[in-house]
């Protein structure tokens, strides 16, 4: 199944505004803002399918208006079913001058034999702000599908003013590649990351409050890392998608 999701917002009186949109089939979008009076917006995304399946192929398309403020939600978890030939996503995210996006989705779970190649490319300009998360498990932990997929490809392509200043690559084939191995995950059963840009304050002012955040968390494993363009990229290895995605989620309030 081919589905597209597409998203331009708008200014009216300082507050960021949902404009053009596009959505078909399993897609649907809605307005959850709860304070209207905010220069922030709200949406959510929502699938009528039970989640991604053989040869489905994912366009989304967003664009956030100047000075806009967009922060997207996911409804579950994404759940990668047996594939034969695999699912692409591709994901392209414009953030104009002076405007932020923040999304966290919830985690992917590949069943067994799943393949899915995912591609996310943000355009930033010099006062853009980005918050980006990641989580990937190793599938039904609880059934037995431990690392029973047969691919997991994600790239994510962050660019300011047209040059390229972060890639991310992370592509696990777990029967050519053991995760548990030395320099893979080594024991850990899920993974996040997190990407985060800021225009004006100083992000790497709040390095310490994330870290020591994190040192409180237990069965987990984590870095921060500053990047080159007022950024920070955190890494955190652990048993539990939910731990993770409340991390991450924790960790987008720190840094506000």
């Amino acid at each position: 199944m081919k589905a597209d999701l597409h998203i331009n917002t708008f200014m009216r009186n300082g507050i960021t505004c949902l404009g053009d949109a596009y959505v078909n089939s399993p897609f649907k979008l809605m307005n959850i803002t709860e304070d209207k009076t905010l220069n922030q917006l709200h949406l959510i995304v929502m699938s009528s399918s039970p989640g991604v399946l053989d040869n489905d192929a994912y366009d989304i398309k967003i664009k956030v208006v100047d000075d806009g403020v967009l922060q997207l939600h996911t409804q579950s978890y994404q759940r990668l079913f047996n594939m034969q030939n695999g699912a692409i996503q591709n994901m392209e995210v414009t953030i104009g001058k002076g405007s932020s996006f923040i999304f966290l989705p919830h985690p992917a779970v590949p069943h067994e034999q799943s393949i899915f190649n995912a591609k996310n490319t943000f355009y930033l300009q010099d006062d853009s702000s980005l918050v980006w998360g990641e989580i990937l498990t190793c599938g039904r932990k609880l059934n037995g599908e431990v690392f029973q997929f047969s691919t997991y490809h994600s790239t994510t392509d962050i660019y300011r003013n047209g040059q390229l200043i972060i890639k991310e690559n992370l592509f696990i084939q777990p029967a050519i590649v053991d995760p548990s191995l030395l320099g893979q995950m080594e024991g850990y059963t899920h993974q996040a990351s997190m990407i985060i840009i800021k225009n004006k304050a100083a992000v790497n002012s709040r390095k310490e409050s994330i870290y020591n955040y994190l040192s409180l968390i237990e069965d987990i494993s984590f870095g921060v890392s500053a990047t080159p363009s007022n950024g920070l990229i955190v890494r955190v290895l652990g048993y539990k998608a939910e731990q993770l995605h409340n991390c991450l989620k924790h960790i987008s309030t720190l840094i506000q």
